[in-house]
């Protein structure tokens, strides 16, 4: 129901997270956040001048029910800014209309202009977008895609404003300095969106919100971009990729490796076997192949890739396969007659670096020729996992890689069949015709956004997995190229898709405390996990290291500094509450050449407030010592600490496993104290043939507790398995368990009155 009122009276929206108060005469507004009162939006702007404003109740089938401040334009067109009931944001959403005679096409719009007043001068703040974490300053940052957060760094309080949508177009965000006062920009890029005489075209949506600690933010407005895309990820799977050591491998080798891995890792949740680039057909013009209606004749695949999909099924594993789904080469005889299938500039076809002609996915032909690879592929051939490479070629734009900050890729300034369809949408609508072709069973993974980091937004909703950076490789700096865009990205994880940072490295050539460091890093953050080696080349140990990253933990850790390192150094990850709450921390430093000091308090951690804390390091094999107020280590260069903790307490307790080197998260079922028996009880799941660790902490009020039986609990004592106390030196306490096969094993640990 609209509210009238006096023509210069200020409208007001609130709900229990914002308050809006629009100036009616100005067409400006400004924002406080509740409870804190900060008013941080000292002054917004909308896109135009000139208009009526008047506040409404909105009901929305996404966000529910609300309160909304419409402005209507005298040029046509309208805004409309809404606060819901439970959501944390301010949503922006415009109408664009045409009053014209003449069809008007439409390049980029300015949808929002905020100045800041976060409490701090603007140089004291730090921004976190797509390219990273950057200075706050007149000129210093270079434009994010899809998000950008600006906070406190000492309190981690501050704006977060994203794009939750991008059917149509692609939305950026830029941020500087003016008088101490950080000024953000929200734009949204269209290239060319042709709206018709009479024709309203809605926009994508913004939302902008004030948290006293902006990490929550960014993971509220990933829920929001979830909960608009009605997003339901499948289970996250364990890949092997062949394209760091072999290329495509080849049809025996390939086999080989699979046969290893469904011996050696499949028991700790391996599981795909993902073919790369090299197995398909073609002339190698401006990059890849790129015809994957079929396999080379004279490639590693000469039986054809369906029996080498069937041979990895038979063994066990998901066969998995790489291709480029928006791209050819117009001037393969291949592609002769196709010519229509492409995108054009200047009449001819659109040619870009390393990934050949882009695709004009608006053109009928061209629908139908990616529908039958897709479809091919999957049902045909028996592949049940694609890595989509080029993506950015869907868009029929230019190739920015490496894509971090924002690029003038010239969006929109190649020809479509249909005018109607933007650049966006086209691309979209692309990745929805191989889902259709695919199957749901079928895993996507993207590849990747650092090609262009438009296909960022613009696959949200339409891809399980996506690639959050660059190739990666084995020396230190490639390494951390993974750290760096995952952290970035860390709040889009498990929520839109899976990041993926590009494989892991457990090769005996890379120095063992770099893999360490790298495999503990997407251990603990619980990406994508892939690795790329002929497993039976393997070391011993560098197997072992590899099956301690394996499976995920399906859980959403956290980085502590996020507003203070470029690529954080410390996370949190937080398995349960109350007692039976397992906290594990990982320490990093990327700094290859200088030690790192690292110390914060518990609360910074994000710890529950405890007098002491007791742990485990994980790489170390070691007890830590009881330790209070603050959590603080000093870490060689390029190393890592993976460090279990729970507060001291007053009984006996599990510290650490040794399955997984999330110590007990994956594996460690239940634990239970009984006070009358004195018996510390547990079920754990362990792996067939590999010894598995209890690392217990046998404290009593104010006296350590003796061991004085270890069992297996009877509904345990059926299973082939034995345990066995390995050593008690004064509260350390390590027990081993065996078991011939994977089981649930139930043991239990009884001590001796205290003395």
């Amino acid at each position: 129901m609209a509210v009238s009122c006096a023509a210069a009276e200020p409208l007001r929206i609130e709900n229990e997270y914002l308050a809006i108060e629009f100036n009616t005469e100005r067409l400006t507004f400004t924002a406080n956040a509740k409870p804190s009162g900060s008013a941080f939006i000292e002054r917004g702007s909308l896109r135009e001048v000139g208009g009526k404003a008047r506040r409404h109740e909105v009901s929305d089938t996404i966000w529910g029910r609300g309160l909304a401040i419409e402005v209507d334009y005298d040029a046509g067109g309208s805004d409309r800014m809404a606060l819901f009931e439970g959501f944390p944001f301010l949503v922006l959403t415009s109408r664009l209309a045409n009053v014209g005679a003449e069809a008007h096409t439409i390049d980029r719009i300015r949808s929002m202009g905020l100045t800041l007043d976060l409490g701090r001068a603007a140089g004291d703040l730090r921004a976190l977008g797509t390219a990273g974490l950057t200075a706050v300053g007149r000129g210093t940052n270079p434009g994010s895609y899809s998000f950008l957060a600006v906070a406190d760094p000492t309190t981690r309080a501050g704006m977060v404003a994203g794009w939750v949508s991008h059917d149509r177009g692609s939305g950026v965000l830029f941020s500087d300095a003016k008088d101490d006062r950080v000024v953000v920009d929200a734009r949204l890029d269209y290239g060319r969106l042709l709206v018709e005489p009479g024709q309203t075209v809605k926009s994508e949506m913004l939302v902008v919100g004030h948290f006293e600690d902006a990490r929550l933010g960014l993971e509220a407005y990933a829920d929001a971009v979830a909960r608009y895309y009605r997003i339901v990820l499948p289970p996250q799977p364990t890949v092997y990729c062949t394209w760091y050591h072999a290329g495509a491998s080849n049809e025996k080798d390939i086999v080989k490796n699979a046969a290893f891995a469904n011996e050696h890792l499949a028991p700790y949740g391996f599981d795909v076997i993902q073919i790369d680039d090299l197995w398909q057909a073609g002339e190698k013009i401006e990059g890849p192949r790129k015809d994957f209606t079929t396999h080379r004749a004279d490639g590693p695949y000469p039986s054809g890739m369906a029996p080498t999909a069937a041979d990895l099924e038979r063994i066990g594993m998901v066969p998995g396969i790489w291709f480029m789904p928006f791209a050819g080469t117009w001037d393969d005889p291949f592609f002769a007659d196709k010519q229509e299938m492409f995108a054009r500039k200047d009449g001819k076809p659109y040619v870009v670096h390393w990934g050949g002609t882009c695709f004009d996915l608006t053109h009928p032909r061209t629908r139908v020729y990616v529908y039958d690879v897709a479809r091919r592929i999957a049902h045909d051939w028996g592949y049940k996992y694609f890595k989509l490479d080029g993506l950015w070629t869907g868009m029929a734009t230019g190739m920015c890689y490496v894509n971090t900050g924002y690029k003038d890729d010239e969006l929109g300034s190649t020809t479509l069949h249909d005018p109607h369809v933007t650049h966006v949408r086209a691309y979209r609508d692309g990745l929805r015709l191989i889902r259709e072709a695919a199957g749901p069973e079928v895993f996507i993974l993207g590849c990747n956004v650092a090609q262009n980091m438009r296909v960022l937004g613009g696959s949200f909703g339409l891809v399980d997995a996506m690639r959050i950076g660059p190739d990666n490789g084995r020396d230190w700096s490639a390494i951390c190229r993974g750290p760096f865009s995952g952290s970035n990205t860390y709040f889009l994880h498990g929520r839109v898709w899976y990041n993926d940072p590009d494989p892991i490295y457990v090769r005996d050539s890379v120095p063992l405390e770099h893999a360490r460091a790298l495999v503990s890093w997407v251990t603990l953050t619980g990406q994508l996990n892939a690795s790329s080696i002929q497993f039976d080349e393997l070391s011993p140990e560098r197997l072992h290291l590899l099956q301690r990253t394996m499976p995920a933990h399906g859980l959403k850790p956290r980085p502590v500094d996020l507003f203070e390192q470029r690529i954080p150094r410390v996370w949190l990850l937080t398995d349960g509450q109350g007692p039976s709450r397992r906290d594990v921390v990982g320490l990093f430093n990327w700094d290859e050449k200088e030690a790192a000091q690292i110390q914060h308090s518990f609360e910074q951690v994000g710890l529950a407030p405890a007098q002491s804390y007791i742990g485990f390091d994980y790489w170390a094999d070691a007890f830590v010592e009881p330790f209070s107020g603050s959590l603080s280590a000093t870490l060689p260069p390029a190393s890592c600490r993976i460090l279990a903790v729970r507060p001291l307490a007053a009984h006996p307790q599990v510290l650490s496993t040794s399955r997984h080197i999330t110590q007990g998260v994956i594996d460690l079922v239940a634990e239970k104290w009984d006070e009358s028996t004195r018996t510390l009880s547990g079920t754990s799941r362990v792996v067939g043939g590999d010894p598995y660790e209890l690392r217990i902490a046998a404290a009593g009020p104010g006296k350590v507790l003796r061991v004085n039986d270890v069992s297996l609990a009877p509904d345990g004592s059926r299973l082939p398995a034995t345990i066995e106390l390995v050593e008690q030196d004064h509260w350390k306490v390590r027990v081993r368990i065996d078991a011939p096969k994977n089981a649930e094993v139930a043991w239990r640990v009884t001590f001796a009155p205290p003395q």
